[in-house]
């Protein structure tokens, strides 16, 4: 059953029912660019049937793999950069107890590395390494991204000096190309265990390929759980294509309308902290996906009602470029009440005896009201409760969405051109054989 429900009741007054229906025929003809292949990046499509394609024996191997990793790990580090990590992580710091390791968690406390190029972060992790039992993932198509590249040579040096290389060995896990690129062949050469990431799934979509099962079941998490819900989201939005009973495509083309209205930013805001991951995970699936030609939503998140401390004051009055999609959860895991007070200086009796996901409901609810009277126009995604399964569904939920919206804006949803401005740049600054034209003119522009 789909547990994901999308709620556009604060978004009517801005866009009308019938002009989000207008745009049904722009999100049929973009299912049929998706499932015939026929729109621009088609050759990377192999996420939309990933769910329902992951075999038994695909899942028994990641599982087996993973509890030996967790047997004899206190830490597991995961090295790569953007799709490569997020995925994982979002999950993770999802579906993870809010301070599981100051519990004594039985399972590896799961650290990220290669995603930037922090000297301090990575001395750091090293000094915590030497203290600690580990093995670690590393993943990369192609095994020369740079920042994960880096963090990988000063990992493997380290890991091989502290168990020898043979140990050593048996606690790194490659998760590569299948046939070619630099990580694959000294994968092959080291004999290290290695999965596959497909050719026709890019790292923005790869959360359900072993670039995120593999470290989320290491976690400890669930992973045919997380599969399930995203089947059941794959399965209906396969059998509807079309607006009428697809969540998925009224969420795209609400999208669509608000961009054409003039509303160019998207505000994710969750009232979980478990969900900030998750978040930073849909800004690089949408930021990556859509931002080209000059086009594009901006995808920002924010966390209330912390934020609301801070961003609230923009978001409610500032320049009116915004709409928010609100991740609501309806019942939280634990329960915990307001006590009573005999002196109330604090003026809070009148909630004493309430559950603080009712004020955080209420929360939700007046600022919703408070933002549309301000000219900000909400969507709501509501989910029963956190859970591997409906994680599962809101995986897919956003991973179709996002290629809809692609199609719709008219750029392809599946390339990054714009990536590797920086990289040519960053070469060039340091010295990289074959950038020596680069390296001059950009050396006189940074000095005036």
């Amino acid at each position: 059953m789909i547990q994901v429900k999308l709620g556009l009741e604060q978004l009517h007054e801005f866009i009308s029912k019938d002009e989000l229906l207008a745009y049904d025929k722009q999100i049929v003809s973009a299912y049929r660019k998706i499932y015939n292949k026929t729109g621009a990046g088609s050759d990377f499509l192999g996420w939309v049937d990933l769910p329902s394609s992951i075999t038994e024996e695909e899942m028994a191997r990641i599982e087996a793999h993973a509890a030996e990793l967790r047997s004899k790990s206190e830490v597991f580090v995961v090295i790569g950069i953007g799709g490569s990590y997020l995925g994982a992580r979002a999950v993770i710091e999802t579906m993870t107890h809010h301070f599981a390791q100051l519990c004594g968690s039985e399972n590896p406390h799961i650290i990220y590395a290669g995603q930037h190029i922090s000297e301090d972060y990575t001395t750091d992790l090293l000094q915590l390494l030497d203290k600690k039992d580990y093995s670690m993932a590393v993943i990369s198509k192609s095994g020369t991204t740079t920042e994960p590249a880096i963090a990988f040579r000063i990992l493997k040096s380290h890991i091989e000096k502290k168990y020898g290389v043979e140990e050593a060995r048996k606690r790194i896990v490659a998760i590569t190309d299948k046939s070619r690129g630099a990580l694959k062949q000294l994968a092959d050469s080291e004999g290290y265990a290695s999965y596959v990431v497909p050719d026709d799934v890019g790292g923005r979509y790869s959360v359900l390929t072993p670039v995120g099962l593999l470290p989320i079941a290491v976690a400890g998490i669930n992973i045919r759980e997380l599969i399930s819900g995203a089947r059941k989201m794959e399965a209906m939005s396969r059998t509807v294509q079309k607006m009428h009973g697809n969540p998925i495509a009224w969420y795209a083309a609400a999208r669509q309308a608000l961009y054409n209205s003039g509303k160019t930013v998207e505000v994710m805001v969750n009232y979980e902290p478990r969900l900030f991951y998750f978040t930073e995970w849909f800004k690089q699936l949408y930021g990556e996906s859509e931002g080209k030609e000059n086009k594009g939503i901006f995808p920002a998140g924010v966390g209330f009602t912390t934020d609301l401390h801070s961003m609230g004051q923009f978001i409610q009055e500032g320049l009116r470029i915004l709409f928010e999609t609100v991740i609501s959860v309806d019942k939280p895991v634990n329960e915990l009440r307001v006590p009573g007070a005999e002196t109330d200086l604090d003026q809070l009796n009148y909630i004493a005896g309430k559950r603080l996901s009712e004020v955080n409901h209420k929360a939700e609810q007046g600022t919703i009201l408070a933002h549309v009277d301000g000219g900000v126009p909400n969507m709501r995604i509501s989910i029963p409760e956190i859970s591997a399964d409906t994680i599962g569904q809101l995986i897919y939920f956003f991973e179709m969405g996002c290629a809809l919206s692609g199609y719709m804006l008219g750029v392809n949803p599946f390339d990054q051109p714009g990536v590797e401005a920086y990289k040519k740049n960053m070469f060039a600054l340091l010295g990289k054989k074959g950038f020596e034209a680069q390296t001059e003119e950009l050396t006189k522009r940074l000095n005036g």
